[in-house]
């Protein structure tokens, strides 16, 4: 697979995980138990913000590898 095609595909990815992320993390935002304080509010909102980072990180780099064998210039 070229690296164009991993690029082509990883953002795909990418759009798929951040739409389904935030659809999530919305939909757990309205539990009852984050209502009742402003703290757990805020740092749901930290983590939730910063959480799809996570899972993007190994997408990024398998995107940005060359394919094996292959010489970089």
């Amino acid at each position: 697979m070229t690296l164009r095609q991993k690029k082509l595909i990883g953002a795909v990815l990418l759009l798929a995980l951040v739409i389904v992320w935030s659809l999530t993390a919305v939909a757990v935002a309205q539990a009852p138990v984050l209502a009742k304080s402003f703290a757990l509010q805020m740092l749901y909102y930290v983590i939730a913000g910063m959480g799809w980072i996570v899972p993007a990180m190994p997408l990024i780099k398998w995107m940005s590898t060359p394919k094996a064998g292959s010489e970089s210039s």
